[in-house]
This record gives structure tokens, sequence and C-alpha cells, in this order.
């Protein structure tokens, strides 16, 4: 299985460090935040990643190169500058992605989702016709109300009314034909893709429990270094 990290983000909640550095080179614990996505993708043997970037890419390249100081192998998907959103990104890098589902992290989480978990899911969407898998987090206090709701039979749907309502972590595996309509090149957001998949019975997901920190002001940087050496790696 394939991974994609989101990294095309502005970071403009975590200004002025965001100004001359892309927020995925941010460091916790001495280490760039989308650096320890690196290391427990490899610890769960996947090591073909697809990269996108906008903002100030062109670091992202320099500091992370082929991924050989980590074992895996990047390949980069440029995006123009401001970016193509989440939907938009990853069709665009469909091509590099292949036909098979595949692993996507936001680059500004902090995550102990299990990894190789993530690959026994994509296997299961193969063959049960479900166009995603989505992990799903207690409610930070930036996001009270959730975004989605998770049923007993494993389904999420798209309204918080009903069944217990989530944050969506940021992690997820998609089959690539949730994209089939989303045009390459262009902005494209992800949720109201996932809300009219969801609305047809086609997401599922479960809750995670473990660590999980969304990286996106300068204080919750300095959360995450309090919380990085829960990572096992």
């Amino acid at each position: 299985m394939k991974a994609m990290i989101l990294a095309a983000g502005r970071g403009e909640r975590m200004r002025p460090l965001t100004d001359t550095c892309p927020k995925p080179l941010l460091k916790i614990g001495g280490e760039p935040l989308i650096g320890w996505h690196l290391r427990r993708l490899k610890q769960a043997g996947i090591t073909e990643i697809v990269i996108n970037h906008a903002w100030l890419g062109e670091q992202i390249e320099h500091s992370l190169g082929s991924g050989s100081q980590y074992g895996v192998n990047i390949q980069y998907s440029p995006e123009p500058s401001g970016g193509l959103e989440t939907a938009g990104g990853i069709a665009t890098a469909l091509p590099l992605l292949g036909t098979q589902p595949f692993l996507v992290i936001n680059g500004d989480v902090l995550t102990d989702v299990d990894f190789r978990h993530a690959a026994q899911q994509a296997q299961t969407l193969s063959a049960d016709g479900t166009l995603a898998h989505l992990w799903l987090v207690d409610n930070p206090e930036h996001n009270p109300n959730g975004d989605f709701s998770l049923f007993s039979d494993g389904l999420i749907r798209p309204d918080t009314d009903n069944g217990e309502a989530l944050t969506f972590s940021g992690v997820g595996v998609y089959h690539p034909d949730l994209f089939q309509h989303t045009a390459a090149n262009q902005r494209a957001k992800l949720a109201p893709i996932l809300r009219q998949a969801m609305s047809s019975g086609q997401i599922r997901g479960e809750k995670h429990a473990g660590l999980w920190l969304d990286v996106g002001t300068v204080e919750r940087l300095q959360e995450a270094e309090t919380m990085v050496e829960q990572l096992a790696l």
C-alpha cells in the first residue's frame, strides 16, 4: 500500500513560524513533524510515499529528498501557489498513488494511529465496495460539535445529530474511485465528497482512542513537545 502525506497548507495560524518554514518541517522533539509520520510508516512496512506541497515546497523536497534517510521512497506532487485543497491535491496525485486503496495522512497531526491496521483496511476496501475508512477522535476544544457521526455498524454518516459525534482525525484509507469525479489540478475540498459518499453508506470508520493532536497553532506545537515521547518507535 502507498501513503500520501498532505503538506501543501500555508499554516496561517502558525505564523510567523510558517513565514519562512513550511509547517510540516517545524520540529517536535528534534524531528520535523512530517518525519514522525515517515518513521511510523516505515515501521509499518509502508515505504512508498507521496507528498504534495505548495507553500515553500522546495524546502520540503530539499529536507526530505528521496526519503532514504527514513528508509522510504518519496515522490512529490507539486501544487500551484495556494494549493489545491485536500481532494484536489489527492486527485492530482492519483497517477503517483496507483489504482489500489491508499492511506492519506494530514501532515499537521501528531498521532499513533496504527498504520499496519490501515494496510489491513485497504485490503477490505477492495473487497467490500466501500470507498473510505476514516479514523475519528473525541472532539477537541477547537471543534466541540464534531464533524461526522459514527454508528455501531461502523458506518459514518454526515450529520452529527445521531450516532456518536466525533472529529475526523485527518487519517483515512481511500479507494481511488472516491475521486473519480474530481478533476486534477483544480481546487476541491474533501468534506463534500465524503458527505455525499456517506449518504450512500459508502464510508466507514472507527474511533481512535490513542494519541492525537491537531498541531495547528503555536500553542499546540508546544503541547506536541510534551506528547511526542508517547509515540512508540
